[in-house]
């Protein structure tokens, strides 16, 4: 069925089932979370629950071991609501490490790690599911060619594939609500109808924010600083609130999976790095929405590539919540300004990968990437271009250019 795509994490799952007694999937309202813990990993031997259902919860506070007595593996959605269900599953798991017994959902970070850290420290695994990729979205259920490209792009040289990139497309969410919906207006509006509930409810459950309209606009203003170097001071004094508002506004924001602080590269060179993050949304479609891009207009130049790295970035997120170990997603950047846009630290190695919106790559274009792989010559194998363009080519001695189709895994006939 049209809302039930194949997802990329359900093997990751599955097999995180079969070796821990507590599986903890996490990640924003509204990625498919209920959809892929009902649906895709459904099977006779699990029972499902969700604590969005008033009766279940009731039963939840008033007797939870009641709830957990049935022998069969249990899912229970949104747990983040009871937390003396919570405190059941953990003295079931001390009892007995059964792996598989409990798959649990939830949505928001700042409930639920607060509350499921504390209770199954030690106990469970936990894995964030991102909103589609571009791959899942067409029904493919991967994020990404990200390890074979790391492992050997010249398999591809001189391919041609399809021009993915437009403005529309740029502006695109991953929320599958939305990425499944007829057409741009649709997804406009959905994106408005859950602001408003992040606002008017997922906050205010969590949070007292007395200034809603403060808030949006500091969103706003967050939105317009995607892919940039964090400067708080600075984006606070642009929102009107003290930098300590600023701060706190930023960690709900992270802690909702709907920003992310992207760390700097610190491993010890020569030259003096920076060691503030970037800051990005996570999904592309929201960002433009918040920040009030028209899709009736054409993007200006540095907006069209903030919206490409963050799209970028959405699919290394998904992308790496099912790789093991987990690769770590940094950048790099220079005191004198020199950068790489995304650093993948995998398998003892570094992995640049610069992201550009021209179809015909030139020197400038990987000039970073030349001067990284200077830098790094021993942990660096080769970096890669992402490009608007259609062929996969050699640009330089260690630098690779990759149209956008082959690394985000939409293009027909891979595998």
């Amino acid at each position: 069925m049209k809302g039930r795509k194949p997802r990329y994490l359900a093997k990751r799952i599955e097999e995180a089932l079969t070796r821990h007694p507590v599986v903890v999937v996490t990640g924003a309202r509204q990625t498919g979370k209920t959809t892929l813990v009902r649906t895709l990993l459904a099977g006779p031997t699990r029972e499902y629950l969700s604590l969005d259902d008033f009766d279940v919860l009731e039963r939840a506070e008033s007797d939870p071991f009641a709830l957990l007595a049935s022998s069969k593996p249990l899912t229970v959605d949104e747990i983040q609501r009871s937390p003396k269900l919570l405190l059941a599953i953990k003295r079931e798991v001390d009892v007995s490490r059964r792996p598989g017994r409990f798959l649990l959902t939830g949505s928001a970070n700042f409930a639920l790690l607060r509350e499921v850290s504390e209770s199954l420290a030690g106990r469970a695994v936990y894995i964030t599911l991102w909103p589609f990729s571009e791959a899942e979205r067409l029904g493919l259920g991967r994020a990404g060619f990200w390890e074979e490209l790391f492992q050997n792009p010249q398999r591809w040289e001189g391919t041609q594939f399809p021009v993915v990139c437009n403005d529309l497309w740029l502006m695109s969410s991953g929320f599958p609500p939305a990425a499944l919906g007829p057409d741009a207006d649709f997804q406009w509006e959905w994106l408005e109808g859950y602001v408003r509930t992040y606002l008017e409810r997922d906050l205010q459950q969590f949070t007292a924010i007395d200034r809603l309209a403060d808030f949006r606009r500091f969103m706003r203003l967050a939105a317009l600083r995607g892919g940039k170097i964090l400067n708080l001071a600075e984006l606070a004094r642009d929102a009107g609130i003290p930098q300590a508002t600023a701060h706190r506004w930023l960690n709900l924001l992270e802690a909702s999976y709907l920003a992310l602080r992207l760390p700097a590269l610190a491993v010890n060179r020569s030259k003096r790095l920076l060691k503030a993050p970037k800051f990005f949304l996570c999904d592309p479609g929201l960002t433009a929405f918040l920040a009030g891009f028209h899709r009736e207009r054409p993007l200006a130049g540095e907006v069209a590539g903030a919206l490409l790295e963050t799209k970028v970035l959405a699919e290394l997120l998904a992308w790496r919540e099912g790789v093991v170990p987990q690769p770590e997603i940094l950048y790099w950047r220079t005191a004198s300004g020199t950068e790489v846009d995304f650093v993948v630290e995998w398998q003892g190695k570094l992995w640049p990968l610069e992201v550009k919106l021209t179809a015909r790559p030139r020197p400038r274009d990987w000039a970073g990437l030349a001067a990284f792989l200077a830098e790094y010559p021993d942990l660096a194998p080769f970096g890669l271009l992402l490009h608007a363009g259609n062929k996969c080519q050699r640009l330089a001695a260690r630098v690779w250019g990759v149209p956008l189709a082959l690394a985000l895994g939409v293009a027909e006939g891979q595998p």
